[in-house]
């Protein structure tokens, strides 16, 4: 499945339309060169859901004490911090134990070693889970009653399973296009269809 892959095409009023977040790597402009070489140019090979992003040319091998994964695509434009986000099923493969984060929260998170086509670089933290989230705009936050930060839960139904996710965090700002990002386990999880919406709720 490609990175934020939108499975929902007309979504009911008042639904939140899901994307399956594969795995994926953020670059720092200093890592990527490190790691790609000095002439590289991180180049668009598909746009993303979100507005200005998206997922470049270039993938790397991520390595951990136990195995490797293969073609983790790096997306664009260029981060502050290098940071890779994988599932709880990668991190077993990878024998690595990172923690659940919203992205950008990387302190004490786990190490990694990432190779590229022209460097390998040993990052001592920047490996998370990243946490089931939801972008909306300003707009649509006063529509669901939310603001930025909030943690709500989201009950995903179809005909094969009806379950909810906890512990959602709401993500808010004029850029973004509403859209709730679970990662693959979670998407195996909940057994998600194309079109498939989730309903937003209240914790507590």
């Amino acid at each position: 499945m490609s990175n934020h892959q939108t499975l929902v095409s007309n979504s009911v009023a008042g639904a939140i339309p899901i994307a399956v977040s594969a795995r994926h790597c953020h670059v720092s402009e200093e890592d990527f060169f490190h790691l790609f070489g000095a002439n590289a140019q991180l180049k668009v090979w598909k746009e993303l859901s979100q507005p200005g992003q998206f997922a470049a040319e270039q993938v790397i091998t991520i390595k951990g004490p136990r195995g490797q994964i293969d073609k983790v695509r790096v997306l664009g434009p260029f981060r502050q911090e290098t940071q890779i986000e994988i599932s709880q099923t990668d991190a077993i493969k990878l024998g690595v134990s990172p923690p659940i984060r919203m992205s950008g929260d990387l302190e004490n998170s786990s190490p990694i070693i990432l190779i590229g086509t022209h460097g390998i670089l040993h990052k001592e933290n920047g490996l998370i889970i990243a946490q089931a989230h939801i972008h909306m705009s300003e707009t649509e936050a006063a529509t669901f009653n939310v603001a930025d930060q909030d943690i709500v839960k989201v009950e995903i139904t179809n005909e094969v399973r009806q379950i909810q996710i906890m512990n959602v965090v709401v993500r808010v700002s004029p850029n973004f296009r509403l859209e709730m990002h679970i990662d693959t386990d979670e998407a195996n999880a909940a057994s998600i269809t194309t079109n498939q919406t989730g309903k937003l709720m209240k914790m507590g």
